[in-house]
């Protein structure tokens, strides 16, 4: 059953099958389930979703999507799956073959399974949010980078002098109190929120004109691109399971 309110809210969950810095990381174990499972049941858990799509061209990430309770209602073309194809490319593509079968596409979360430590409550407000506010044409999750690596104290180093890369100035007019820096934030990868008709209008872009900055506390997020990330992954995972276990 889902939310009534929640009429024509989608879920997507891109996951290819070929990975050249971290093969088969959708499919390897994490934590006692493959990756892709956490972010299936967090989707699931949620509520938001019509219908939640995985979207891929592995039949083993199809098959372990299915158990999980993922839809795969096609196949995803090889030619849309590879390292430098646009993903706007293989949404458009997507979001046809729902129209073909029937299903008129709306707007639509999209969840990568590399990034774990979102949940459910995120997906219920980036859902509310992309439902009820319309002035703006994309949304993406956000969270605060740590004022002492922020761009306004970030340096050039040119033949051993430093200098604020910003502007040049010298270290000297660098703001070195870190409650005087402007916040900043980055990309975290946990949620995007996007138009169906961005893909099919205008510049057919994802993003659209304006973007949403949903801001997420990061304390358990991370976005597994590497052994590296992967590793701290399962510890903040493990955190937070414990935080909720005592």
């Amino acid at each position: 059953m889902h939310n009534a309110a929640m009429e024509k809210t989608f879920g997507i969950i891109p996951a290819r099958g070929g990975s050249k810095r971290l093969p088969g990381k959708n499919t390897r174990d994490f934590l006692g389930k493959p990756l892709l499972a956490w972010t299936i049941e967090v989707a699931r858990e949620s509520n938001v979703f019509e219908r939640l799509i995985l979207l891929t061209d592995d039949a083993e990430i199809a098959e372990i999507g299915k158990k999980y309770g993922a839809e795969v209602p096609f196949m995803e073309p090889s030619e849309l799956a590879g390292d430098t194809t646009y993903v706007g490319d293989a949404l458009s593509w997507a979001l046809r073959e729902l129209k073909s079968s029937g299903y008129e596409p709306g707007d639509f979360l999209l969840l990568e399974p590399t990034s774990v430590g979102r949940e459910a409550k995120h997906l219920i407000e980036a859902a509310r949010i992309m439902r009820e506010e319309r002035d703006f044409d994309s949304l993406v999750g956000i969270s605060e980078i740590p004022r002492h690596f922020s761009y306004a104290k970030q340096l050039a180093l040119r033949e051993n002098i430093v200098a604020r890369i910003s502007d040049g100035a010298p270290l000297k007019q660098l703001t070195h109190r870190n409650q005087d820096i402007e916040p900043s934030y980055y990309i975290n990868s946990a949620v995007y929120g996007f138009r169906s008709k961005n893909l099919f209008e205008g510049d057919k872009n994802l993003w659209g004109e304006r973007t949403f900055g949903f801001l997420m506390d990061d304390a358990f997020l991370a976005d597994i691109d590497t052994e590296d990330d992967w590793y701290l992954a399962e510890a903040k995972m493990k955190r937070k399971l414990g935080n909720a276990n005592p």
